[in-house]
């Protein structure tokens, strides 16, 4: 609808906008440090591109359809991709990029067939501006595209833009077109714009307002924008009392919506976004040549196959969340099936869609919790080769939340990388002759012990008991507990209480996007003590978080976002 030029303008506009908002956020922020009790407005937060598409649906329709808004998943901070989006790098080519999808989903917006009952009311012409009718749309449309109400002045500006378009354009439909297109490029709409004031009761601490508590609790729980009723509570004042917060809470966590924020934390934590490319883990690059039942459909069903596990034990059943490593109820495709080595009770109808098997895997087989699933074991792999030490540190990041420091840059992979060397037939021989290196030993010995037991499964996750001719021997140590295997493993993992502090603080951190204060992590500590007792359940954590007052503040010695933009 606009040519290049008129992006770049645009993109140029919105640039200037994210600045100012991270320039005066930054202003206050230092003049905070100096005195607390100074008045701090705003934080930032990008949407991703999955609370884009379903904040579009859930506003405009779910028959909208979206260009694809493929965009740089930022840096993964703490083991969250969520905490790194508070460190945001804007340029203009993606900014004409966040413009080319507002014009198209606009022009769908503003169709005739679509207005009967997205505007609420009938223009004078088709022919021509009316600003009365475009008022009361943007209106009702700014509140959940901004999260917020809008201003009077802001209302007027986006009625001048569709009155320009249309007297211009002589089209009714093309002025409302050309106004939700410049709303949908709003940073008001492209990023949580969080705004609190400091707590005198809490020096240093900023409470968050009613709509940007109502903005934070359901990108958590639901990954998507508040719905009416949320956006009414925190309008009404009712958000902001302890009586409607838990109203809200346990509303929101009665609606099936829990499954989609469910899925969003854990495709975060579990690094799923490097199945395509996360340039904070390993990436999937798997050669199907070498592993044949690897096959697309399999790669594409991986995730799903383990988010769906998830979602079974933790919402369906309301389970433990520690019995997820060592569970052996499942969900199988075809495709999955062909790897695993089992078979189905029905078979993909032609032409039809994918279906998807509960499946039980037996005591007698191999297959045991999320750690033995195709998603982990091939993530965490080389392309035509297993990786104990990927899958050690990645079962230590992201299941028990310690850091494994990053290899020296000279060291020599060499030897763990020639499989051709008779004396070294196994991966367990090279590594034991690799970490003999000094300057190798400190990191694999807390990487190797726990990885190699998941050498009975291949780089795409298929069962096996022999490297190049010679048995595999899975046995490991944890925590000064010896295994032999991975179901012995899963067993340590389990009922390590690291295992359930990692998840509580990874959920903590992904709701608040950032890490949690010393409070907040005395709290956490009292609240693990308590969930190891009771069962550590999904939708109880849930409630416990979002009930908690500090959930809702933003700590004044937190760095500032600001708005870089590269040109």
């Amino acid at each position: 609808m606009s040519a290049l030029p008129g992006r770049r303008a645009a993109a140029t506009r919105l640039i200037a906008a994210v600045a100012a908002l991270g320039v005066c956020a930054g202003l206050a922020w230092s003049s905070a440090r100096a005195d607390t009790a100074t008045r701090a407005e705003t934080s930032l937060v990008r949407l991703t591109p999955e609370q884009y598409e379903r904040s579009i649906h859930d506003i405009f329709g779910a028959d909208i359809r979206i260009p694809a808004n493929k965009v740089d998943p930022g840096s993964r901070n703490d083991g969250l991709l969520a905490i790194g989006d508070r460190k945001l790098t804007l340029s203009a080519a993606a900014l004409e990029r966040d413009d080319v999808v507002a014009q198209a989903i606009a022009a769908q917006v503003a169709d005739p067939r679509r207005r009967a009952t997205l505007l609420g009311c009938q223009p004078r012409s088709e022919q021509a501006a009316d600003d009365a009718c475009a008022r009361g749309f943007v209106a009702r449309v700014g509140l959940p595209l901004f999260r917020r109400p809008l201003s009077t002045e802001e209302i007027q500006a986006y009625v001048t833009t569709q009155h320009q378009a249309a007297e211009q354009l002589h089209s009714f439909s093309a002025g409302i077109a050309a106004a939700v297109a410049q709303m949908l490029v709003a940073p008001d709409f492209l990023f949580r714009v969080e705004r609190g004031a400091a707590d005198a009761a809490q020096p240093g601490t900023l409470q968050l307002d009613g709509y940007s508590r109502a903005a934070r609790l359901s990108f958590f729980l639901w990954n998507t924008t508040p719905d009416s009723e949320l956006l009414q509570a925190a309008r009404s004042g009712k958000l902001m009392t302890d009586a409607g917060l838990q109203h809200e809470v346990d509303r929101l966590l009665d609606s099936p919506r829990l499954e989609s924020g469910l899925r969003a934390f854990f495709t975060d934590m579990l690094a799923f976004s490097g199945l395509d490319e996360d340039p904070g883990f390993d990436t999937l690059a798997i050669d199907a040549g070498f592993y044949p039942n690897f096959t697309l459909s399999a790669q594409n069903e991986a995730q799903e196959q383990t988010l769906r596990t998830i979602a079974d034990l933790l919402l369906h059943k309301n389970g433990d969340y520690r019995d997820l490593f060592t569970t052996r109820d499942t969900f199988l495709t075809p495709a999955l099936a062909a790897l695993y080595g089992v078979p189905l009770a029905r078979s993909q109808e032609l032409g039809g869609a994918v279906p998807w098997v509960p499946y039980h895997f037996s005591d007698g087989e191999p297959y045991i919790g999320i750690l033995t699933e195709v998603s982990f074991l091939s993530l965490h792999s080389h392309e035509g080769r297993t990786s104990p030490t990927r899958r050690g540190k990645a079962l230590r990041e992201i299941f028990l939340c310690q850091k494994v420091p990053p290899p020296p840059g000279n060291v020599d992979f060499s030897l763990v990388q020639n499989t051709s060397d008779p004396r070294y037939k196994t991966v367990r021989q090279r590594l034991t002759a690799h970490r003999n290196e000094p300057m190798c030993a400190g990191c694999h010995k807390i990487m190797d012990p726990i990885g190699l037991s998941f050498e009975n499964f291949d780089t795409a996750g298929e069962f096996r008991t022999t490297e190049n001719g010679a048995p595999i021997d899975a046995s490991g140590e944890l925590g000064g507990k010896s295994f032999d295997g991975v179901q012995q493993l899963a067993q340590l993992i389990r009922d390590d209480p690291a295992t359930t502090s990692c998840l509580l603080d990874r959920a903590y951190s992904y709701g608040t996007e950032r890490k949690p204060t010393a409070q907040e992590q005395t709290w956490l500590v009292r609240l693990q003590a308590e969930l190891t007792r009771d069962g550590v359940r999904w939708r109880d954590l849930m409630r416990r978080i979002t009930l908690n007052p500090d959930f809702y503040t933003i700590p004044m010695s937190a760095a500032p976002l600001s708005a870089a933009a590269a040109h």
